[in-house]
């Protein structure tokens, strides 16, 4: 059969009216041919000509501590817990929240208090665990949320959750949803960036997927590009053996052209993200090792960021990476380092927990900074949920381990607007339940967004008959941590 005769016969229903008469849906598709489809170039859903609020962030750095990390050990200090050390939780209070399958046939739940020092840090007065001596030093330049909440108990939805809005997977994730709404601000480096380094906890615990940086129903064009640990940062950036440059542009200049001529027979937004997919991966080739050549950077810098910050692959070599792609205006940079799930043998983990984590996110805030990018670069730091009060498994003075805990955890926010130097939120005095001023996922998500000069109502995206929104149908914006 005629080849071209034969592609007609395939189109389907939706193309036929796509591409009919130079009507609506071609008329549509002429603005997006040859840019980003984007929330403002986008014919379908609610478009972003303009900002929908102050911009107080350019873009965000999202350090997300994979595993869930113990808040009574590091950011909520609660001395009852070591007075009432060994008794059972359940004679001081009723417990009334879900626990999991892990602890739930347990004959009693052990108060069980930690081990390390607390105190005080800079004029703000933040306490903060001996784990953490050099997150210590910004003290003043962070706000400590205590009161966060989720509905997740187990790490896979908790951890969907706290990406995508929702604990099943197929949404997209919160990059892919800024990538949508703002664009890109560098037309060298990917709108999302996602990087991933494992522990000295326990580095082979939790997985994670790619999916948690996808597009979901997105234009699959906002999905995060994920930079490797080993090999190229980025897979296939370098061409083969024998193939100059030169010829990669002339091979891409036709492979343009046929795929435009698809784009405007069949009307495939797809098409069109191919398109500029395959001319962002050819600029990549030049702007990535210049962005992760760190021969440019002063020794003192170098050094302030730990002994790891040369090893690709390491949380601190990825903290020095997303200041610079900060620099470079990439607008949404997550770093998610594994590792945190202490179960058993807390004491044994978690300090090379924060070995790995507690020099590089302190020089990541400082070097920000010193460069002037603090203010407008949103840092955020924490897990899916938190962590048990009670022991789980065998209970010594030396040894314990916490189960998975949703109703109330720590993360902590620097710069982008955000009210430096303050605690926001508080648990009760066995940390088990909020008690003030709770702050829920879909707040953060909603909080985030604020400050990037977007309202969470306002970006949404029409699919399946309905408008969807990072944060669903939730979500209030922290007014009380704002400056």
């Amino acid at each position: 059969m005629n080849p071209i005769l034969e592609n007609k016969l395939l189109q389907n229903r939706r193309h036929f009216f796509g591409t009919a008469g130079k009507g609506i849906g071609a008329a549509a598709l002429t603005s997006l041919i040859g840019r980003e489809a984007s929330a403002e170039t986008d014919p379908l859903n609610g478009a972003l000509n303009k900002f929908h609020k102050p911009v107080k962030a350019k873009r965000i750095i999202y350090l997300f501590q994979s595993g869930a990390p113990s808040q009574q050990d590091l950011f909520d200090h609660k001395p009852l817990l070591q007075k009432h050390f060994g008794e059972d939780m359940r004679d001081h209070f009723e417990m009334t929240q879900r626990i999991t399958g892990m602890t739930a046939n347990q004959s009693n739940f052990p108060l069980a208090g930690t081990k390390y020092e607390f105190k005080k840090h800079g004029q703000s007065g933040i306490e903060i665990s001996e784990l953490l001596p050099h997150i210590s030093t910004v003290a003043d330049e962070m706000c400590m949320i205590r009161s966060m909440h989720t509905e997740a108990i187990n790490h896979d939805p908790a951890v969907t959750f706290f990406q995508t809005g929702h604990q099943l997977a197929g949404r997209p994730s919160m990059g892919a949803w800024l990538s949508y709404g703002l664009g890109s601000a560098n037309d060298d480096l990917p709108t999302f960036v996602s990087m991933v380094s494992r522990g000295t906890g326990r580095p082979n615990c939790q997985p994670l997927y790619d999916r948690l940086w996808g597009s979901g129903f997105l234009p699959t064009q906002h999905a995060g590009v994920k930079f490797m640990g080993v090999g190229d940062p980025v897979l296939y950036l370098n061409n083969p053996s024998g193939f100059s440059p030169s010829a990669r542009r002339r091979m891409l200049d036709d492979l343009g052209k046929l795929n435009q001529q698809s784009l405007e027979e069949i009307g495939d937004p797809e098409i069109n993200t191919r398109i500029q997919q395959y001319e962002m991966a050819y600029r990549m080739q030049t702007s990535v090792p210049e962005l992760t050549d760190f021969s440019d950077e002063p020794k003192h810098i170098l050094e302030m960021y730990g002994p790891d910050v040369e090893k690709r692959g390491t949380y601190a070599y990825n903290c020095l990476l997303a200041r610079r792609m900060a620099e470079r205006d990439v607008r949404f940079i997550q770093l998610y380092h594994m590792g945190w799930d202490q179960h058993f043998t807390l004491e044994k983990q978690l300090p090379g927990q924060c070995r790995d984590t507690d020099q590089p996110s302190a020089a990541l805030i400082k070097d920000l900074k010193q460069r002037g990018l603090l203010d407008d670069t949103l840092v955020v730091w924490g897990g899916e949920f938190g962590r048990t009060s009670y022991c789980q498994g065998k209970l010594t003075r030396d040894s314990y381990g916490r189960d998975h805990h949703p109703r109330c955890f720590s993360l902590w926010m620097a710069g982008g607007g955000i009210k430096p130097g303050m605690t926001y939120g508080a648990t009760d005095d066995f940390c088990y339940n909020v008690t003030e001023n709770p702050v829920h996922v879909h707040d953060l998500h909603a909080t985030i967004l604020n400050q990037l000069g977007i309202d969470h109502e306002k970006l949404t995206y029409f699919f399946q008959g309905r408008h969807y929104r990072l944060t669903d149908v939730h979500g209030h914006v922290v007014k009380d941590i704002l400056t």
